[in-house]
């Protein structure tokens, strides 16, 4: 796994906190925490877009942000479960898992440094 793939990751993980604070941030600290998280989140994207294909990163990003918000919500938040919806999720996940076997870090990088 490359840098890049680690940023979104990282991007993913700190979508999940800011999504939930969205929903749920009460006071001013859960606000900064969601504040910070979104910051974070976006520049770990950014950063991992400069080096590999945007919509590779968008949609892994997306991908791995929904399955953690949803898997977040049953674990932390009571949501109940539901099978089609983690039958989903697992769906979800196979292409995020697809698109990260079929993207060339090193195409890109040669189109970046030109």
């Amino acid at each position: 796994m490359t840098k890049e793939w680690l940023k979104i990751i990282i991007a993913a993980a700190f979508e999940v906190v800011w999504v939930i604070g969205l929903k749920h941030a009460d006071d001013v600290l859960s606000w900064i925490v969601t504040i910070i998280a979104i910051v974070i989140s976006f520049y770990a994207l950014i950063a991992a877009g400069k080096y590999l294909p945007v919509g590779t990163v968008y949609a892994v990003f997306v991908g791995l942000g929904t399955a953690g918000t949803v898997l977040s919500e049953i674990l932390f938040f009571d949501e109940p479960v539901d099978i089609v919806k983690l039958l989903l999720i697992g769906t979800l996940l196979i292409g995020v898992i697809g698109l990260k076997l079929v993207t060339s870090n090193e195409e890109k990088k040669q189109e970046v440094e030109g």
